[in-house]
């Protein structure tokens, strides 16, 4: 086995993109930076408070068919001038209470109807907003190591050409090569150095948008031990099948769904605002000194009545019928909603699926290309050595060489991302999946 085949093996068992092996240790992996993002994540943090809100959405809308009790005390005092005496000074005092129940009030029990679907809506926007903090925690995590990988092919890059421009000025000095080949080999090492620091600021850039997530600075990442080149298990095998489970477990066709329910009954809603209601009224009335402005003295009074209260309205301005008439658009608009979400969710399983299919084999491609490029490169360099590969061929070996590294991490990268975005088309995405991700990088 050649030096150069040691190499490419070397490299798709350590698969450099991180740190030294020495750091390896305590380099965070995905669940680990995961778990951070469950307790720092802003946005997370706010799709939980916002999902505890709207479980008082039920509680409010069963309110409208409970009793409601009021009480009201007054106190005053009057000073009462007669042309018979001096003047009168009287104290009112009085305490009432009523207490309503609601009997039959159509609009009531859609109320409490809607706020059962609100809360189930709620449920699905929170499963939603944990799939979605998964998918952005794992894109900005293999965005790090992407970006990784870039500064160390620059590096390795940089380096390879030094020695290579180096022994151009050698053999130029001594006369057995051209300027030429110096002057190629120093424009191939100026133009790595300007994409090393390229690749240094884009790492710092994708670092920045993970500290965003889990608020603070990352440090060293953990990347794949191996890349694997097996397919993913997946719990269906073609694409209909993934079709059909998105179809009955996308949250983002589930919320549609209850937007569509919730428009319904608001139809249901406005036309309830024509029918009449019926309460039971109870009152209790306890007073002082009523009528002591009239007679000079007040009498107490005490009253108890309870019956019943029929409310019919007749005419409201033609705002009722308006109202009708504006639900029933937002129910088609609801309606045509859901249709577009379906479709554009059978869109991404399709692609996705696509994604994950064709993404295994370009990446068992591309790794044969890598191990290709490492034989080519090696040719071309003993080539040079005896003086049948010019200084221009060995660099361009070296270039294609290290483009395969970095293509080759970046479409596993991306493999595993379209793996993560299946499962959440499907209404599966959740911690075991993301676990399964986890353990292929770590090449357990």
């Amino acid at each position: 086995m050649t030096t150069g085949m040691l190499r490419i093996m070397l490299f798709l068992l350590i698969f450099l993109i991180g740190a030294a092996s020495s750091s390896a240790s305590w380099a965070a992996n995905l669940m680990e930076i995961y778990q951070e993002a469950l307790e720092k994540d802003a946005q997370y943090q706010s799709a939980r408070a916002d999902y505890q809100a709207a479980q008082e959405k039920i509680a409010q809308g069963r309110a409208g068919l409970l009793p409601s009790v009021n009480l009201s005390a007054t106190r005053q005092t009057q000073e009462v001038d007669t042309t018979l005496g001096p003047p009168v000074t009287i104290q009112n005092r009085g305490i009432v209470i009523s207490a309503t129940q609601p009997l039959i009030r159509f609009e009531n029990f859609i109320i409490y109807s809607q706020s059962k679907t609100q809360v189930s809506q709620a449920e699905s926007q929170f499963v939603l907003a944990a799939q979605d903090l998964i998918l952005r925690v794992a894109q900005a995590y293999f965005n790090v190591l992407d970006a990784q990988t870039d500064v160390e092919v620059a590096e390795a890059q940089k380096t390879a050409i030094l020695k290579q421009l180096e022994q151009a000025q050698r053999n130029f000095e001594v006369g057995v090569a051209t300027i030429v080949d110096t002057n190629e080999a120093q424009a191939r090492f100026d133009l790595t150095l300007s994409q090393e620091i390229a690749a240094r600021n884009a790492l710092e850039i994708s670092k920045r948008a993970l500290q965003s997530i889990i608020n603070r600075f990352p440090g060293q990442l953990a990347s794949a031990h191996e890349i694997s080149t097996e397919l993913l298990s997946l719990p269906y095998i073609s694409m209909d099948e993934w079709v059909a489970a998105a179809e009955a477990q996308n949250y983002m066709i589930k919320i549609q769904q209850a937007a569509y329910d919730l428009a319904n009954k608001e139809v249901k809603k406005a036309w309830a605002q024509h029918y009449p209601t019926v309460d039971l009224v109870a009152q209790y009335s306890d007073q002082t000194g009523v009528g002591g402005a009239i007679t000079g003295r007040g009498i107490d009074l005490t009253s108890k009545s309870i019956g019943l209260q029929l409310n019919l309205p007749l005419f409201q301005g033609f705002g009722t019928q308006s109202r009708v008439r504006e639900a029933i658009a937002n129910q088609e608009k609801a309606q045509h909603d859901l249709e577009n979400t379906r479709r554009d969710m059978m869109l991404q399983v399709r692609q996705q699926y696509l994604n994950v299919t064709n993404g295994i084999a370009q990446v068992k491609a591309l790794k044969q290309a890598l191990v290709s490029s490492q034989t080519q490169l090696d040719s071309t360099m003993l080539g040079q050595e005896v003086g049948v590969r010019t200084e221009v061929d060995v660099l361009n070996a070296q270039q294609q060489f290290y483009s395969a590294r970095r293509d080759l991490a970046k479409a596993y990268h991306g493999y595993l991302m379209s793996r993560l975005r299946l499962s959440a088309e499907a209404g599966e995405l959740d911690e075991e999946v993301l676990q399964q991700i986890n353990t292929m990088l770590q090449g357990n």
